[in-house]
């Protein structure tokens, strides 16, 4: 385990971060997990709320290269993609449900639960639903979210009804983990929730992935700023700004 920029994040391989999410199935707990990049680090730098629900993770695993970076190697990066694979990959084995929540679009999901049937064929998906609109709202300094209310109550309806194992859920970051935080209490079937990200559109194949090359070397940033220039901003702050900041944080701690 180890702390960047006030935010815990485990140390573990792939294998071992399986072998965790097995546990957690088996366990009467019901367990967040989160996937804390460096653009989520940056950000929970200003929103205290956001932190404090990171900190809350069960498991934390590290999803962006600069993560492993300026830990020295110590953190293995765990790519959100890759480990939602393991995940259905145990899920099957162990014959538990899942439930996809969010990415805003219906059609996205469905391309997402029909791919990933035909990865896991023995996969047993209880339900999809795109999610609501989510607003925030900064109320005495604590930035907070407020979901669109009918079809937020549809979703934990259809949550509830389905009693899923497993929910992922892809708001986005920072959405995905406050709802997750927020509202696990309120879906008694749930074992394992995990905040996604983007990974349903590249599921889906709504977004192409790196090439392998580049992932395994750290420029899949590269990549998504060649075919998204519109991502500008949140490479910039995922690199440049992140960097900053930790060089910063350390040397006002090596100062005092």
């Amino acid at each position: 385990m180890a702390e960047i920029l006030g935010v815990r994040i485990d140390s573990l391989v792939m294998n071992e971060a399986v072998v965790i999410v097995h546990n957690f199935l088996d366990n009467k707990k019901q367990n967040l997990i989160f996937t804390p990049n460096p653009e989520m680090l940056v950000d929970a730098q200003t929103d205290g709320y956001f932190k404090t629900v990171l900190n809350f993770g069960d498991l934390n695993i590290s999803d962006g290269f600069g993560v492993s970076l300026v830990s020295g190697g110590k953190i293995r990066r765990i790519t959100g993609v890759d480990f939602v694979y393991q995940i259905c990959e145990l899920a099957q084995k162990e014959n538990r449900s899942m439930f996809l929540l969010g990415s805003g679009s219906r059609e996205v999901l469905k391309k997402t639960a029909d791919n990933l049937k035909l990865k896991f064929p023995k996969l047993r998906i209880s339900g999809f639903h795109p999610g609501p609109e989510i607003d925030f709202l900064t109320v005495e300094d604590k930035q907070t979210i407020v979901p669109e209310p009918d079809a937020n109550d549809q979703a934990i309806h259809e949550i509830i009804m389905t009693a899923p194992d497993i929910l992922l859920v892809a708001f986005g970051h920072n959405k995905q983990e406050k709802w997750i935080f927020e509202n696990i209490k309120n879906l008694p079937s749930v074992k394992v929730a995990m905040g996604v990200g983007g990974t349903f559109d590249y599921i889906s194949g709504s977004v192409r992935r790196a090439p392998c090359f580049m992932r395994n070397i750290g420029l899949e940033w590269l990549y998504r700023l060649f075919r998204q220039p519109s991502r500008f901003a949140r490479i910039w702050k995922a690199t440049a700004v992140f960097l900053s900041l930790y060089i910063y944080n350390k040397y006002k701690n090596t100062a005092i």
